[in-house]
């Protein structure tokens, strides 16, 4: 019978023979430990008189009912883990005490009985049958999935409690063997955990070449982004697959496993961490409410639809002027159990949204419709004024009237000091807000109108990100319009629960921001991208790499370098630490009529260059204040805030 054979026959065992099977391999081991044992001592063949022979079947007479209150055949040989030699100690220190006391208080020891160094032998014979033929059970039945040149080398990066767990977990996957730890900690390097030596980072290249190093885990909770760019750019040469442990905090939810590791995403490389959601906000402004989303089959619209869902409210109204768009969100939304009411339109129709509010009774707003590309709303100007304003100003106004509670915008950093036609009509619209939300207050009316506004968001329609992952997978180039653009980024997600957490957190006329950490380099962002696609960079160091990254030159519109608002020093933080206010700015809210008016004429004409001029050069006169210097910036008083210029 061959060795696979022999392995295959043993699986295929029930779970009683097997145990039966190891109790009578410890019976007879032990027996021929006593006699082995009294060969050594007496230092030749020994036959046993019947009294020993006695005491001979007593030891492990003994000893397997010590063994099965210890659970040495409840484990699952092929998984044995190296701790369990200590439950064997244990187990075969207290049968050996329980045989020897026997033999002393039968007098039964001396020259004729059982001489008293048998004792010392059983003890240390006992244990190495025990543990050796446990061990060598493990080693026969994993002989396929053992170390072998099939298994994928692995280096963990850290060394804290989730690297171990990892490295644990990993210990009998059939596809990757873990050779080592990574660490920045050079008071570190050099030692060992779990018999696996840990590596300075500097050493990394050494043991890609001389070890084959195929993969490294990051499993480091202290590797930010900015860290995790490092490693990419690092490693990226090396064309090594890079895997991120999910956070400890999602282990302990239950959400992952130790062992669930996952490919490296460019969300994990942005400048900065996730932004957790507060429940309790989300469902505050959720749970039993009638919400109206516009927009809701856009990127940004559906994920809010999504957040919504969670929070079980009372009726989802779904507003959208893409067809296939919305039947597919209303479809997706109807699986959830509450009322979900598809209205095709757009928010320019005032009559439609009269119609909307009269019927549903709605209570929360979030407004996402607009257009949204820069460079398309650049070349449509009366089409973009028309939808991001004007609609803007029809859907607030029906609002109004139907006295909603809530309307969230959502807003963008764009409209921070506009030179696209995109920015400008979000900083409209913010005004629009701003003015409305004012007249509530002075009213006293209870309701809140109030901005969100943030940066680029991964996954979005307008974002960089599908562009660039469009281009590598079609070969390359991949472009860009400036060497030194940088741009703030956060997923979908975060951005949807950031508006929903907004209408809880905000007051009328509020323009609320996310922390989002620091600006990331256009040119990084697609040099990581390239590399996380297992590709190398054509470059000047590296003529022979598979994809260029070529700058070809900024378009109308855009801008260097996004702002978050417009004075850092007015910042104020809110009730979620990454959420932060706005210094209220109300100069320009008693001149937003006759700004829209202004606009509004200069719309009917149907000059874009025109409209142009009225839609900057308001924002140019009657602007709530200059530009700040640089100076003015990086002044000590906004030290604690976070810097977004």
């Amino acid at each position: 019978m061959t060795m696979n054979q022999m392995r295959e026959w043993i699986i295929s065992r029930p779970r009683r023979t097997k145990r039966l099977m190891l109790v009578t391999v410890d019976f007879f081991s032990l027996v021929f430990i006593i006699w082995a044992a009294f060969c050594y001592r007496f230092n030749q063949l020994f036959i046993p008189n019947f009294e020993q022979m006695l005491f001979m079947v007593a030891g492990p007479v003994i000893a397997i009912p010590v063994f099965v209150k210890m659970g040495l055949y409840r484990a699952v040989l092929r998984y044995l883990r190296e701790r369990a030699l200590w439950t064997i100690f244990i187990a075969v220190s207290i049968s050996s005490l329980i045989w020897v006391s026997m033999v002393f208080l039968t007098l039964s020891y001396g020259a004729s009985g059982i001489p008293r160094t048998i004792a010392v032998l059983y003890w240390v014979g006992g244990f190495c049958a025990v543990a050796g033929s446990r061990f060598a059970v493990k080693a026969l039945l994993r002989g396929r999935s053992g170390r072998g040149a099939d298994k994928t080398p692995v280096l963990i990066y850290g060394v804290g409690d989730a690297a171990v767990q990892l490295a644990d977990a990993l210990h009998n996957s059939p596809d990757r063997q873990v050779v080592g730890f990574i660490s920045d900690d050079k008071g570190m390097a050099g030692m060992d955990i779990m018999g696996l030596r840990i590596y300075p980072e500097g050493n990394i290249d050494d043991l890609v070449a001389n070890v084959g190093i195929k993969e490294v885990i990051i499993a480091s909770t202290s590797a930010g982004p900015r860290r995790r760019r490092e490693l990419v750019a690092k490693l990226g040469h090396h064309g090594l697959k890079i895997r991120l442990l999910p956070p400890l905090a999602d282990l302990a939810a239950g959400r992952y496993l130790v062992s669930h590791i996952r490919d490296i995403d460019i969300d994990d490389l942005l400048g900065r961490s996730p932004v957790p959601a507060d429940p309790e906000l989300v469902r505050e402004a959720v749970e039993g409410r009638t919400i109206l989303v516009t927009g809701a089959a856009g990127s940004i619209g559906s994920a809010v639809c999504r957040a919504i869902a969670q929070a079980n409210p009372r009726k989802l109204v779904l507003l959208e002027v893409n067809e296939l768009g919305l039947y597919q969100i209303e479809r997706e939304m109807r699986r959830h159990g509450f009322p979900v009411v598809p209205v095709l339109g757009t928010i320019t129709d005032a009559a439609m949204l009269a119609r909307i509010f009269r019927q549903h009774r709605i209570q929360t707003v979030y407004h996402c419709a607009a257009f949204k590309h820069v460079s398309l709303v650049e070349k449509n100007v009366l089409q973009g004024v028309h939808n991001n304003v004007f609609g803007t100003l029809a859907l607030v106004q029906e609002a109004h009237a139907a006295n909603v509670e809530k309307f969230v915008l959502i807003s963008s950093d764009k409209a921070v000091r506009p030179s696209s036609v995109m920015g400008a009509t979000k900083r409209w619209a913010e005004l629009i807000l701003r003015h409305y939300g004012r007249q509530l207050e002075e009213k006293a009316a209870g309701g809140v109108y109030s901005s969100v506004r943030f940066g680029n968001v991964i996954g979005s329609s307008g974002s960089v990100v599908p562009l660039f992952k469009e281009q590598i997978a079609a070969g390359g180039p991949v472009t860009l319009t400036d060497d030194e653009m940088t741009r703030y980024f956060m997923s979908v997600r975060e951005a949807a629960e950031l508006i929903i957490q907004a209408s809880t957190l905000s007051s009328c006329g509020d323009i609320l921001l996310l922390d989002m950490g620091e600006p990331v380099r256009i040119r990084d962002l697609a040099r990581d991208m390239v590399m996380l696609a297992g590709l190398t960079v054509r470059d000047e160091q590296n003529p022979a790499g598979d994809i260029e990254i070529v700058t070809i030159g900024m378009r109308d519109g855009e801008k260097l370098h996004e702002e978050l608002f417009y004075d850092p020093v007015g910042v104020t933080p809110t009730q979620h630490p990454k959420i932060l206010r706005a210094k209220p700015q109300n100069r320009m809210s008693n001149q937003v009529p006759a700004m829209l008016e202004a606009l509004r004429q200069a719309l009917e004409t149907g000059d874009e260059q025109v409209v142009r001029d009225v839609l900057f050069g308001e924002l140019q006169k009657r602007r709530d204040q200059q530009p700040l210097t640089i100076e003015a910036k990086l002044q000590p008083e906004t030290a604690n805030l976070p810097r977004h210029s």
